[in-house]
């Protein structure tokens, strides 16, 4: 991290800390520490570390989230967490089971989750928890290990989404709203209705901030006024990467589109590709009447101004990134409000203390780093997450945690803080952290590998190993360029401390050869224990 952010941090967690009544580690009482620990994961599909004020980013100090900063003030604020898998499905399928993708069979978006193994849900029904799963499912079975469940249909849409729950019988029935609030509006409802005498665990998990955006109605002109900061590799030439970074179609410039993307509904007719076109009129047609009136009253003007200047090159893409970005941020305004509604709910229940929250993505995201959005690469932006724990019977309010954490850690945690019996997975707990203190054998590099090409976005599979001060990355797959197969063998190498950037690949340079040789080794050897993934 940045000293400029490490100084922001320090500044907001002094400056709050000192004003939030929480319990340290030396105040909590007996009762407390003897009661079960109550467990709610928030997590968020596709929420940038950037876009987290928390962070010290310079576009989040245009769009702050002070409900979500409120949790790092109260609690530990990780600044090395990262997933195994950057794409959704993957992601999901890891925290339920604590394993990597090979492991528990969901590689990609499509189906391969295998069914009959073990989830941790399951290991806290039978240490008497209540279970629930409210929100974004996103895999191709049925929740399993959870007492009640309210889930979105596949992706789920912003605005009047279906939703199927244990009492619906199978059947998606489209609820009027936005799908943020009422994913909250649910949770809350269930926290309201369980039995106060057994401890539970929810997971309370966002559609938003996915593509494509469509900000709440209160929020459509939120930022108008403002220029978001430009990343430096906006226009990034990929000039000393290996052909994958050059070769996806992720990029702002070109791949975004006009309708479904930007909200440009005038243009939506010309695009190329038919099921986005499709998608865009569909967004649009299940608004209601009044939603449709501030959506046309907010977008219209904005859009006719955009066409009648007749923008081009970079400042077209300048232009889309301005676009996305106060999209993407105004969608984020709405996940703070609600992550402020439910900690609100635990001060009012008198919850606070026994509760451990955590807030978190289930990948990363661009925010126009390398000219691109989305996620897939194992570049940091959508490989690091944002992670935030609050406990007040065990986090010092304002802490910070370096070390290097994954989303394969999230079931060992919950099993750990809730006593509850384990079973075989590839994470740790983080518990050990959150005293402050750092165990002498905690892990010096953690793996990543993708799978899902050739699909969407076109990113080569690769895989790799990142320590705290470099990465190492394979490139390796097929390609099929003019009817010949092209294969992809590449290998990427960065220094993270003098190029945080990662436009300076220095794979082969003699200055390099010996961190080189050590994260290769460290790669083999984690590669043989995890029976080389393919």
């Amino acid at each position: 991290m940045k000293g400029k952010d490490k100084t922001f941090l320090a500044t907001a967690s002094v400056a709050i800390g000192s004003i939030v009544a929480t319990c340290g580690l030396g105040s909590c009482s007996q009762e407390n520490k003897s009661k079960p620990v109550n467990i709610i994961h928030i997590m968020t599909d596709d929420h940038s570390f950037q876009t987290i004020s928390a962070y010290g980013h310079p576009i989040s100090q245009i769009a702050r989230t002070p409900n979500i900063d409120r949790m790092a003030n109260e609690g530990m604020l990780f600044t090395h967490a990262f997933v195994e898998n950057s794409i959704s499905a993957p992601s999901r399928a890891t925290l339920l089971t604590g394993k990597y993708s090979h492991n528990h069979g969901q590689r990609t978006l499509d189906k391969g989750f295998d069914p009959q193994q073990t989830v941790f849900v399951e290991k806290l029904q039978e240490a008497g928890y209540q279970t629930a799963v409210i929100g974004k499912w996103h895999l191709n079975m049925e929740p399993k290990g959870f007492d009640y469940y309210k889930i979105l249909d596949d992706q789920g849409d912003y605005y009047n989404p279906e939703f199927k729950s244990s009492e619906t019988k199978g059947e998606y029935i489209k609820e009027e709203g936005y799908a943020t609030t009422l994913i909250t509006d649910y949770s809350l409802d269930w926290l309201e209705q369980r039995d106060p005498n057994r401890p539970f665990c929810l997971l309370l998990h966002h559609k938003a901030p996915h593509r494509n955006w469509m900000p709440e109605t209160k929020y459509l002109n939120l930022y108008d006024e403002v220029e978001i900061p430009y990343p430096e590799t906006l226009f990034d030439d990929y000039s000393t990467r290996t052909s994958p970074a050059s070769t996806q179609q992720m990029m702002i410039a070109n791949d975004l589109t006009m309708g479904y993307d930007l909200k440009v509904d005038q243009l939506n007719e010309q695009e190329k590709i038919g099921w986005l076109k499709e998608e865009w009129n569909n967004s649009l047609d299940r608004m209601t009447a009044e939603q449709r009136v501030a959506w046309d009253r907010a977008y219209n003007p904005k859009n006719e101004a955009f066409l009648e200047a007749n923008l081009t090159g970079d400042e077209l893409t300048k232009w889309k990134y301005q676009r996305y970005l106060k999209d993407y941020l105004r969608v984020i305004k709405s996940v703070d409000d609600q992550v402020g509604r439910v900690l609100d709910y635990l001060d009012e229940k008198g919850l606070t203390e026994n509760t451990i929250v955590v807030y978190t993505s289930d990948q990363g995201f661009y925010m126009g780093e390398h000219g691109w959005f989305d996620k897939r690469f194992m570049y940091e932006e959508s490989f690091r997450t944002p992670l935030i724990v609050r406990w007040p019977a065990a986090i010092e309010p304002g802490s910070v945690c370096d070390e290097l954490v994954q989303n394969i850690d999230f079931a060992p945690t919950y099993l750990d803080v809730a006593n509850a019996e384990t079973y075989e997975m590839d994470g740790v707990s983080l518990k050990p952290l959150f005293d402050g203190k750092s165990p002498s054998d905690w892990r010096d590099v953690i793996y990543y590998q993708y799978y899902d090409y050739p699909a969407i976005h076109m990113v080569h599979k690769h895989y790799g190993v990142r320590s705290k001060t470099h990465k190492l990355i394979h490139f390796y797959s097929t390609d099929v360029e003019e009817g010949h197969k092209r294969y992809v063998d590449s290998w990427e190498l960065y220094d993270l401390k003098s190029d945080s950037t990662e436009v300076n690949n220095v794979y082969g340079i003699v200055e390099y050869e010996e961190i080189q040789k050590e994260l290769k080794d460290k790669l083999v050897k984690l590669r043989n224990e995890l029976g080389n993934p393919k």
